[in-house]
């Protein structure tokens, strides 16, 4: 009953109500003290059940109204909360609802280009640091190269001129032929191991000469397949993402993607990706054994990683799990297209 008490609108329908019963006892004490004459007592009946109704009809249609405009304002700020900074509240005539919405907007346009400038920061030093690891592989590409040379080269040398000798041991000495032949399977097995380390460290960037869906297309379902894993896709982009949100957005799906193999037991997995005019959205899944909420408000270094990578970008992380329920990581990054073409004007 408190409850119901503490919403505005009931509130207000029970201040009518009083104030209904407030007159139909001005009314009863008038004719009491006979300033009032009614001749049949049973009109007061009616007096009384019509100011009741009539006080409740009136007080529920007031308190409905302020209520549409409190729930208004309630479900912007949550679309907010979501990352959807582009919400505006029309304007309104009433004038006690029109400065908080007129509030509202000029706050969250605010945010907006806070946001806008927090994604434009974030973008230049993911740049950056893209810059930095390409010079970092240039140089670890030398290192390989003489890794190669001081390795694989040699053992291959060394074949080459063991297998040139090999037919005139054979002639003169067999048991000392066979000793070299041994060398030489021990050799090559040896390179073999070097050039598959070599070949693994040379891989290149999923990402390197594709678009964001391009290397999803190719790399999800090989993980899934590798990992034992059942992988549902689902991308709907609706044009090419900036360079530094692709990139962050793949580098938080191989995060998910690792703690789901790493922790979770599950056996399916459900990947989308999501672009509308103002956001991005992306949603990893699965049903795996989930975690308790202590665990999620403690964090993980994986959790963490991926909420700084999407609030580099001025977006938000959403984490969703249970014991028994699986776990569900939502990523909302803003885009801010309409705002740009409106600066280049």
């Amino acid at each position: 009953m408190m409850k119901v008490l503490k919403s505005t609108k009931w509130e207000l329908l029970c201040y009518f109500l009083l104030t209904g019963v407030l007159t139909a006892g001005v009314l009863f004490a008038g004719n009491w003290a006979h300033y009032i004459e009614v001749t049949d007592s049973r009109i007061w009946i009616y007096y009384l059940m019509g100011i009741l109704i009539f006080t409740v009809v009136i007080g529920y249609i007031a308190g409905q109204r302020i209520q549409r405009r409190i729930d208004v304002l309630h479900l912007s700020m949550l679309q907010v909360a979501k990352g959807n900074l582009a919400v505006r509240i029309p304007e309104t005539l009433d004038l006690t609802f029109a400065g908080i919405y007129s509030e509202f907007n000029t706050m969250t346009e605010a945010v907006e280009k806070k946001m806008h400038l927090l994604q434009q920061l974030g973008e230049q030093e993911v740049t950056n640091k893209e810059q930095t690891a390409e010079r970092a592989v240039l140089e670890e590409r030398r290192r390989l190269a003489r890794d190669l040379h001081d390795t694989v080269s040699q053992q291959l040398f060394a074949v080459h001129m063991a297998a040139s000798s090999l037919p005139k041991i054979l002639e003169i000495q067999p048991d000392q032929g066979r000793e070299v032949m041994e060398q030489l399977i021990q050799m090559s097995n040896t390179a073999q191991k070097q050039m598959r380390a070599l070949i693994a460290q040379l891989r290149p960037m999923e990402l390197v000469g594709k678009s964001l869906a391009e290397a999803l297309d190719q790399w999800f379902p090989d993980y899934c397949r590798q990992n034992g894993l059942k992988g549902v896709k689902d991308l709907d982009l609706q044009g090419k993402l900036s360079e530094a949100i692709e990139h962050q957005l793949f580098l938080i799906i191989q995060e998910a993607m690792a703690n789901i193999v790493k922790h979770s037991g599950a056996h399916l997995v459900s990947l989308a990706l999501n672009e509308s005019a103002r956001q991005v959205v992306l949603s990893v899944s699965d049903d795996g054994q989930g975690f308790s909420s202590s665990l999620h408000k403690q964090g993980s270094y994986g959790l963490m990683t991926m909420r700084e990578r999407a609030e580099k970008l001025g977006g938000q992380a959403e984490i969703i799990s249970k014991p028994g329920a699986g776990t569900t990581i939502r990523i909302h990054i803003p885009k801010f297209e309409e705002a740009k073409k409106g600066e280049q004007q």
